[in-house]
């Protein structure tokens, strides 16, 4: 295993780099996706409503690695994509629809009698929703999140499928060249851990600093 690190230390170093970056672009469009369909999904428009259970269902009942061949094959053949691109859009697509179900579900637990309240005092929907109602959701919101972002990360691996130089590629790569895959998969094992504990403190980081507000005792793991 030091032969591997002395050998590829670099390569997987700059791996690394790309799998973070495309980790990071895709939570960023998954979030916004999530709250977009969240939104729609607690919407009264029964248009936005389907809309939303019609992604939600698709996007949940294919696997992803369909997802992403279908954006990098399908797609590329009408729009050209880049395999970095197409990797990132396809991974935030699909924690998009968890990510509406977390926001939906952090904004059903508020207890309707706050938007009444504020209803009350004058407040519109949408001023309710953003001052009094999405504060306390997103606070409870962010553990849940924090799940599924270190769920995002791992799934990155599978953008290596499209030629992705992220982690598990170059590990696919130098074990090709060295014929010792259980040192080479141990080590870029080693790597995504180190990642996904570093993720998960800062995670637990951000949920003590805006409050805690989630599930007492539930904890980004």
């Amino acid at each position: 295993m030091i032969s591997i690190f002395n050998a590829h230390g670099f390569a997987f170093l700059l791996a690394t780099r790309i799998t973070v970056s495309i980790t990071a672009l895709s939570l960023i469009f998954a979030t916004l996706i999530g709250l977009v369909f969240a939104f729609f999904k607690i919407s009264h428009n029964k248009f936005l409503n389907r809309l939303a259970d019609l992604y939600i269902g698709l996007i949940r009942g294919t696997p992803l690695i369909v997802q992403i061949m279908f954006l990098y094959y399908g797609i590329s053949s009408v729009i050209v994509l880049s395999s970095f691109t197409a990797g990132a859009m396809a991974l935030g697509i699909h924690s998009g629809a968890y990510i509406a179900e977390i926001f939906r579900g952090a904004i059903q637990s508020i207890h309707r009698g706050q938007m009444e309240a504020a209803r009350s005092l004058g407040m519109s929907n949408a001023l309710a929703m953003r001052r009094i109602i999405f504060p306390q959701a997103l606070k409870r919101a962010i553990p849940p999140l924090g799940n599924q972002f270190i769920i995002g990360l791992k799934d990155s691996s599978l953008v290596a499928y499209i030629a992705v130089t992220d982690l598990f590629n170059t590990a696919l790569s130098v074990q090709g060249e060295n014929y010792m895959p259980f040192e080479t998969y141990f080590v870029v094992g080693i790597y995504y851990l180190i990642l996904v504990l570093l993720f998960t403190v800062l995670l637990n980081k951000l949920e003590a600093r805006l409050g805690g507000g989630g599930i007492k005792g539930m904890k980004i793991a």
